[in-house]
């Protein structure tokens, strides 16, 4: 006689089907155990949270691990884009520097054709912007620099670019310099291409007026304003800004110096100039004397 054989999936079928209602039972359980509002409902899922949850870090080490590597790989994107940018404003800068490598030696080649001869006084001394007036009535700043270091009242101050303004008070260690927006700066400065020449007057204000401009029709907004050295306040040709036109149609001054970021300030080294007393021979004729006539007097007759 035959034996009947059981196939496995006649115990395994049954057995999936317990555990399936198993676990579907559990979690209607837990839902409705997280939906049900009781104080010793809560109290209940207070411990099962505090029972079940550090027990279950281990799992959270992967998910973890997976944000550092993905932070982590962030990170180098970035630094690989940062360096990519610094690469490429160092071969603009090489390029840069090439150019001006060319021009200083064009500049050179041209003033030695010109036969150029720079006045050896002329120097400066660099200092530090320690402080600056903190009024709207009075724009100045204080430097590092004073008497010790030969500093005289006067002297022009420039920062990396333009004019700034003057020494105004020098101390043993330390000099005042007023700016050229102070309202009570006057300096003489001519408009190119123009050739007009006008004084610079402060108001208090980022962009001075153009005054006493005795053409101002020949001056345009953008045209260069610089020194003109009128007056042997400061040396000619040192650049102050460009001219625009104010809301108050105006003839101003948009001033070349960064005054949001002033650190450091050259103050330019004056002397004074040999005055020319002599008007010279080729000016004046000389004047010669007349030749003198001697005349004799009548004789006189008797009679």
């Amino acid at each position: 006689m035959a034996k009947n054989r059981i196939s496995p999936d006649e115990y395994t079928r049954p057995l999936r089907r317990i555990l399936v209602g198993v676990l579907v039972f559990a979690l209607l359980a837990l839902f409705f155990v997280w939906r049900i509002d009781s104080p010793r409902v809560e109290r209940f899922r207070t411990a099962l949270v505090d029972r079940m949850v550090p027990s279950f870090e281990w799992a959270l080490v992967p998910v973890t691990k997976t944000v550092d590597m993905f932070e982590s790989f962030q990170s180098y994107a970035n630094l690989y884009d940062q360096n990519q940018e610094l690469r490429r404003e160092l071969q603009q800068m090489k390029a840069w520097k090439e150019a001006a490598l060319q021009l200083e030696q064009k500049n050179a080649r041209l003033m030695d054709l010109n036969q150029v001869r720079l006045d050896p006084k002329l120097t400066h001394v660099t200092g530090v912007v320690l402080a600056d007036s903190g009024s709207p009535f009075r724009q100045s700043v204080l430097l590092n620099v004073g008497a010790r270091d030969g500093l005289r009242d006067g002297w022009a101050t420039m920062d990396g670019i333009g004019l700034v303004g003057r020494i105004s008070g020098v101390g043993d260690r330390t000099s005042r310099v007023i700016l050229l927006t102070d309202s009570n700066s006057r300096i003489p400065v001519v408009a190119q291409p123009s050739g007009q020449r006008g004084l610079l007057s402060g108001d208090n204000t980022a962009r001075p007026p153009l005054e006493f401009i005795e053409k101002p029709d020949l001056v345009r907004p953008g045209d260069q304003v610089v020194t003109s050295g009128d007056g042997g306040v400061f040396p000619a040709s040192l650049l102050v800004g460009t001219v625009v036109q104010g809301n108050d149609r105006r003839l101003r001054v948009a001033l070349s110096a960064d005054y949001e970021r002033l650190e450091f300030l050259r103050v330019l080294r004056s002397h004074a100039l040999e005055p020319i007393t002599d008007a010279g021979s080729l000016i004046a004729v000389p004047v010669t004397e007349a030749p003198t006539v001697q005349t004799e007097a009548p004789a006189v007759v008797g009679q």
